[in-house]
């Protein structure tokens, strides 16, 4: 991983070239972000790995909603785990939590075995623990190579002063990615509030109209809060105008 990263979070094929063609070096490849994210399917990531050259993430959720799973929804992530590692994923995106707001370790280490060598990514179920540089600790014994944060804030520059606190514990045994808000427009302010040098986004800028000529007005196939007509890309020109700026950023002094 060179000094300056940027991975690029996909939920489409579209969106997954628009990140490459723009300088992503790593992609994570989900389903459904309007939602935060879901498991994508194994045709989708044996599309995206056949056209893109680099990397590829999965991540492995299996529904909207708190990071608290059930036996079952365990079950159904260890298989995914295994069937993109069998399908030749880079690494998996994963997180589960205990009720009291710790990182499940039991469930963590179960679906690391089933990762075998592949990295993994703790995601931002991280940002819902209870204590960051606990959970910190933990996720570097299970084995994480990343841990993907907004610094349990509401976006990366909102949570400056944890993501500081957080690269300075790590001392590099995690890489710390900050994520969330990130634009190309405030990655260079937060490397210089906390010197993290790897990035996460989507690099969408707005809504892309349907190709829908005939429209449904009063039926909704989802959530109400969500227009049926409206498709959210990863926006190539963003994309690129975000990489360039975390591809030239350069060490801080004393950091």
């Amino acid at each position: 991983m060179g000094y300056g990263f940027i991975e690029g979070c996909v939920d489409s094929h579209a969106s997954a070239l628009a990140a490459c063609r723009g300088g992503a070096d790593r992609l994570e490849l989900c389903a459904n972000l309007s939602i935060g994210g879901t498991t994508p399917s194994p045709a989708l990531f044996q599309l995206v790995r056949r056209d893109c050259a680099v990397p590829v993430n999965v991540l492995i959720r299996p529904r909207f909603g708190d990071f608290l799973y059930d036996p079952a929804e365990l079950e159904e992530m260890e298989r995914c785990v295994r069937q993109f590692r069998d399908l030749g994923a880079n690494g998996v995106v994963l997180g589960a939590l205990t009720p009291d707001g710790r990182l499940d370790q039991g469930a963590m280490a179960r679906l690391a075995e089933a990762a075998g060598d592949m990295e993994i990514t703790l995601h931002r179920a991280f940002d819902m623990t209870r204590d960051p540089l606990e959970t910190l600790e933990t996720a570097i014994a299970l084995g994480c190579r990343t841990i993907l944060t907004s610094g349990q804030e509401k976006d990366a520059l909102a949570g400056a002063k944890t993501l500081g606190a957080l690269r300075q514990k790590a001392a590099g045994r995690v890489a710390i990615m900050a994520g969330c808000g990130v634009r190309a427009g405030n990655i260079r302010d937060i490397h210089d509030q906390t010197g993290v040098h790897v990035f996460h986004t989507s690099g969408r800028r707005g809504p892309v109209e349907s190709g829908m000529v005939y429209r449904k007005a009063a039926v909704s196939m989802g959530l109400p809060s969500l227009p049926e007509y409206e498709l959210w890309r990863t926006d190539e020109a963003e994309f690129r105008a975000c990489a360039e700026a975390v591809h030239a950023l350069a060490p801080l002094s004393q950091t």
